[in-house]
């Protein structure tokens, strides 16, 4: 009786996974099934027909196997060594490949800050005897999740208050009421020089930004209320504290006294911030109060998120010639883009920060059972 097969496969479907399997399948792992059956004394041809290769690939791998350029060696310890060319990221080869691009060039002796993909295969020839492709190097770096992407600066955070300061914050945005507000202040600088980003532009050209030949510059103050999102801002010549007096007294206008009654404004350590005539202010008006977020802590300020959008939609790769028309487009970008809801950084969710705010509540509620 003869044998029935367990599946039936339409002829043209087993075209198709054959010719995934040839694709997907190449490297040392297919020549140590070719060289195992020749040894146990199979024909080429049967073995091309079980493996689904050729029988050009057979011969080709048992050529090589004589030659000794394929399959595994021993070294005179008796220790496998790994093949002389190899395309399979192997588990013990993947190890090996995250510990190497998580240190830089310069540990491995390389004169470099930044790992290429011709760097990274005369590494790996040099360390384990692999010759690999720069192409294949960079296939590996994908399947391992690996991009190459921009780095970000990230400024060094070395305040002793940082989970003092962000935890006052986080408290006041926790327990904001009806008649409170808080808003997060911030200057800007709107350079007539354009900022240069990415852009859709045909292939193989690059479109010009032609600079205006002079450096001028706008100032601008802006206050981002977190919970509605809506954003008040100030124009003025340069960053000063006139700049923010102006601003404070805009916000301080717009909350009328019986509406409001306290408004929490975050600033950082900027010196107008800082100016005489800015505490004197903030001393009349008792209704404010002054927060501060850690020195160099940008993400402590959702703020610096809307003002990288006022780049991006206003003054990226902008054509202007005059100062005044750019900050007409910042003004309109202002006016016809919003809200603004960005929620507060991660960082305010650190277990330095949530200690601080239970230390802070505990106090508070101390003072007021004496």
């Amino acid at each position: 009786m003869p044998d029935t097969p367990l599946l039936d496969i339409p002829q043209e479907e087993q075209d198709q996974r054959r010719a995934a399997l040839r694709r997907a399948r190449y490297g040392y792992l297919l020549a140590w099934h070719v060289i195992l059956l020749c040894a146990a004394g199979r024909h080429p041809t049967e073995i091309a027909a079980f493996l689904c290769c050729s029988r050009s690939r057979v011969y080709r791998i048992v050529r090589l196997y004589r030659t000794q350029t394929r399959g595994c060696t021993v070294d005179a310890a008796g220790q496998r060594m790994a093949p002389a060319r190899t395309t399979i990221l192997l588990p013990w080869l993947k190890r090996s490949w995250g510990a190497l691009l998580k240190a830089p060039p310069r540990a491995s002796g390389w004169c470099r800050t930044r790992w290429r993909c011709a760097t990274l295969a005369a590494q790996l020839q040099t360390k384990h005897g692999l010759e690999v492709s720069a192409w294949t190097v960079r296939r590996w770096r994908h399947e391992m999740g690996w991009g190459w992407q921009r780095a970000k600066l990230v400024a060094q955070e070395n305040d002793p208050q940082r989970g003092e300061r962000l935890a006052r914050i986080r408290g006041h945005a926790e327990h904001v009421q009806a008649h409170e507000r808080l808003v997060f202040a911030e200057a800007l600088a709107i350079p007539l020089v354009p900022k240069v980003g990415a852009a859709w532009m045909p292939k193989g050209s690059q479109a010009a930004v032609r600079t205006p030949g002079q450096h001028a510059k706008h100032s601008l103050a802006g206050a981002l209320n977190l919970a509605t999102g809506k954003r008040r801002h100030g124009l003025g010549p340069r960053k000063s504290h006139a700049l923010v007096r102006d601003l404070l007294t805009l916000l301080d206008h717009t909350s009328p006294e019986r509406g409001v009654k306290r408004s929490d404004v975050v600033v950082d350590n900027y010196r107008i911030h800082k100016a005489k005539a800015v505490e004197q202010w903030v001393a009349a008006h008792p209704r404010v109060v002054w927060l501060w977020v850690p020195t160099y802590g940008p993400r402590a300020n959702p703020l610096e998120r809307a003002f990288g959008d006022v780049h991006d939609k206003g003054t990226r790769n902008h054509t202007r010639k005059r100062l005044r028309a750019l900050v007409g487009d910042v003004v309109w970008h202002l006016h016809a883009n919003g809200p603004w809801l960005y929620k507060m950084s991660h960082i305010y969710e650190e277990p330095e920060v949530t200690a601080a705010v239970e230390r802070i509540a505990a106090e508070e509620q101390h003072q007021r059972a004496a």
